[in-house]
């Protein structure tokens, strides 16, 4: 399994800053954020085999990133063109959001429109792409999220589960149904933990709850069951482990470090 940290906590820091901040945490592999205002912009994509040099003078591979991108045009097939050039193997695609005021079915069709062109431009630049389990889309569970993967080439479209996403968001489904139904698309997990606290009652008698971003050993994701199997199933894909804690970056960096050290504890103890 690699272990990548996904770079969107170190916005607007330049590559050597953010590579030498990565591989300081204890990571020898990143999940590169492409987007406006981080260390790659998707206007200028050949910054992407720049960027990855930058991390291997650091000591820390790239075997994944993460664009925004959901329509397969010309601005896309240059990002992907240029990830597969710098030797990124794996790539996550953009959200395809929900929208209430439309059917279903409708946006469903589009989506999978999209992801035919992707799963051409996959096959052209040699890579994979991933869609992430996200709340708000029409893939916000393993059960929502198998509709767009249906009858694609594994080796070039994969699945991304997000437990801590699926726990605070409207995909909520035990982990085991998740991995299940999306197998064998499987093949990148994001790395984070959530939960849920209750908060004061209001003037009508309910009370609200609220969601938040938690240490990996705190929060309602139970990794302690989910990285044995990973293990026990021989798991060989990208664990892109996030820092969404809304704290001062030197906080979350913080945070992040210890995150990292209890899952290698939790690796190291299931494969005794």
């Amino acid at each position: 399994m690699d272990i990548a940290y996904f770079t969107k906590t170190l916005e607007g820091l330049p590559l050597a800053t953010a590579a030498k901040i990565t591989a300081g945490l204890g990571f020898d592999c990143a999940d590169l954020l492409i987007r406006d205002g981080h260390a790659v912009s998707p206007d200028r994509p050949e910054g992407i085999v720049n960027a990855v040099k930058f991390f291997a003078a650091a000591g820390v591979r790239t075997p994944m990133a993460t664009i925004d991108s959901t329509r397969p045009d010309d601005a896309a097939s240059r990002l992907l063109g240029c990830c597969g050039e710098a030797g990124i193997g794996q790539i996550r695609l953009g959200f395809w959001r929900y929208d209430p005021s439309r059917r279903w079915q409708v946006q469903v069709d589009e989506a999978r429109w999209d992801l035919d062109g992707f799963e051409r431009l996959a096959e052209r630049f040699g890579i994979k792409l991933t869609v992430q389990l996200h709340g708000g889309t029409l893939h916000s569970s393993g059960a929502l999220a198998v509709r767009l993967l249906a009858g694609r080439d594994p080796i070039r479209i994969g699945a991304y589960p997000d437990p801590a996403n699926q726990i605070i968001r409207e995909g909520s489904e035990d982990w085991r149904l998740t991995l299940d139904i999306l197998d064998p698309w499987f093949c990148c997990m994001g790395v984070k933990n959530s939960g849920w606290s209750p908060g004061a009652y209001g003037s009508n008698g309910q009370r609200a709850w609220h969601s938040d971003w938690y240490g990996l050993d705190e929060g309602m994701v139970p990794w302690n069951e989910i990285v044995p199997h990973l293990v026990a199933s021989g798991f060989a894909g990208v664990l892109s482990m996030h820092s969404q804690y809304r704290v001062s970056r030197e906080q979350a960096l913080d945070k992040v470090r210890a995150d990292l050290a209890h899952f290698r504890r939790l690796v190291a103890a299931a494969k005794e």
